[in-house]
């Protein structure tokens, strides 16, 4: 069979829009499914050039045919090129475009051939998942932290602000609010992302230890430098270093540093040759440096170098409206290594989780939910499951308004109560400890209550 004498046939079926068009960038021809997703019939569309389409991935020049026209001629083939398109009712449409010059049997070029696939329905489908994932919260949040609350929106935006410079950062806030995580989606949204990323902990190490860790040392340097060694300054050239507890450092070294931050240069320990290195520099504490300038234990130079930008990450108490995304999320990933189903945690257990004032911060919920997990046999978190210093958060502070029978709001207060006096045998002063309230406090509880002890573990007891 001559396939020569088929070719319009074969055009006119192919499911994939195609189009002919000459050097000058006038349509030739179009086949059926091209008609379909420009919205343009053939005759409507002949004979004008392709610029009728308002292609995106077009690069026109319109001085000339061939090269002139677009630079399509001039590379001879475009290979699956996400596109938008605007069809004859000016809506837009997601294309895959690839295209490849036409020559005659001379070599000499006489247009070219595009084809179109439609790809708006992935689009959308894409879109509908994106969405999905963000209600039912199955994402990782933004560079894996996650938040909706007005605070954690704000701080997302800084993040995304300072990433696009090289302003040093000072990152504040409590232990356990992921100072480590914001610095790391610092490096990761800034154009230094594909380079090192490295932290230096300096409240770890005493004053000689951390000068080597940071700026390294030469063999001979010291007692125990049985060899070279690069430091933290030049393992992150050209990517980002996180200065963690920047507070802790000694004056000695703050001195060193301030000199490395304005020359750009380190010098090893053990020798005076200065090696250049181009670092951002992030630091983190939970200490208030203003204080501590102020009392002579930091340096003010110092101080004002590294806190161009500075950014402070709120307590966990201060977003209270993220705790059921974050439970969520550390209920999945201790699932990944348990064998139990864990579907959730108990309208009760939720409500003492959110209500908790969270000292710890992330740290402590993501210890509790791994406590509970240890507690919990499967189904869903509750009360019971919770240490007791979460679930005493009820009892703490002033007594809580109660309904007109005196019974509704006190409910959570007396089941607690009540179990935690079983699980210490009605020892009062060890229920009081635990639920870190007086022993008083208790007494007058078990009465507003009306709490009996079962029969069968009378005794004394009381502590």
């Amino acid at each position: 069979m001559d396939i020569g004498e088929h070719w319009k046939t074969i055009f006119n079926t192919l499911h994939d829009g195609l189009i002919v068009v000459d050097i000058s960038g006038r349509i030739v021809a179009v086949n059926p499914a091209a008609e379909q997703i420009t919205g343009y019939a053939a005759d409507e569309i002949q004979g004008r050039t392709c610029r009728i389409l308002n292609c995106t991935g077009c690069k026109f020049v319109g001085k000339g045919p061939g090269e002139n026209w677009c630079r399509m001629f001039a590379v001879g083939t475009v290979r699956d090129k996400k596109c938008l398109i605007t069809k004859k009712d000016r809506r837009t449409v997601h294309i895959l475009k690839s295209a490849r010059v036409l020559r005659d049997e001379a070599g000499e070029m006489i247009g070219a051939v595009e084809t179109l696939t439609d790809i708006s329905q992935i689009i959308r489908q894409q879109r509908e998942i994106q969405t999905l994932r963000q209600t039912y919260q199955l994402d990782d949040g933004f560079h894996g932290i996650l938040g909706k609350s007005p605070e954690m929106t704000n701080l997302f935006e800084m993040i995304e602000n300072v990433a696009r410079s090289d302003a040093p950062v000072m990152i504040s806030g409590e232990s356990g609010t992921g100072k480590e995580m914001v610095a790391r989606a610092v490096h990761d949204a800034a154009p230094r992302k594909d380079k090192p990323f490295i932290k230096v902990n300096c409240a770890a190490l005493n004053e000689n230890l951390l000068e080597s860790e940071l700026f390294g040392h030469v063999k001979g340097a010291f007692t125990g430098a049985d060899r070279s060694r690069l430091g933290r300054f030049e393992a992150a050239h050209e990517g980002t270093i996180l200065l963690d507890e920047i507070g802790d450092i000694p004056l000695s070294t703050q001195v060193k540093l301030l000199r490395v931050i304005e020359e750009k240069k380190i010098e090893r320990v053990g020798e005076h040759d200065q090696i250049p290195v181009d670092v951002r520099i992030i630091t983190a504490t939970n200490k208030n440096l203003e204080q501590l300038v102020q009392a002579g234990g930091f340096r003010e130079d110092l101080y004002f170098r590294i806190n161009v930008f500075p950014i402070h990450c709120p307590r966990l108490a201060d977003r209270s409206e993220d705790i059921p995304m974050l439970v969520r999320h550390f209920i999945q990933r201790n699932m990944v290594n348990s064998e139990k189903k864990i579907l959730g945690v108990t309208p009760e257990a939720l409500d003492l989780l959110t209500s908790y004032t969270w000292p710890g911060n992330i740290r402590e919920l993501r210890n509790t939910i791994e406590y509970a997990f240890v507690l919990c046999p499967g189904g869903s978190i509750d009360v019971d499951h919770l240490p007791a210093r979460v679930a005493a958060g009820r009892l703490e502070g002033p007594e809580r308004e109660e309904n007109a029978d005196g019974t509704a709001n006190g409910t959570a207060d007396r089941a607690l109560l009540e179990r935690t006096l079983r699980q210490t045998g009605w020892n009062q002063s060890e229920t009081a400890r635990l639920l870190g309230v007086s022993r008083v406090t208790v007494w007058k509880k078990i009465k507003k209550y009306g709490i009996s002890r079962p029969w069968a573990q009378q005794g004394d007891a009381s502590g």
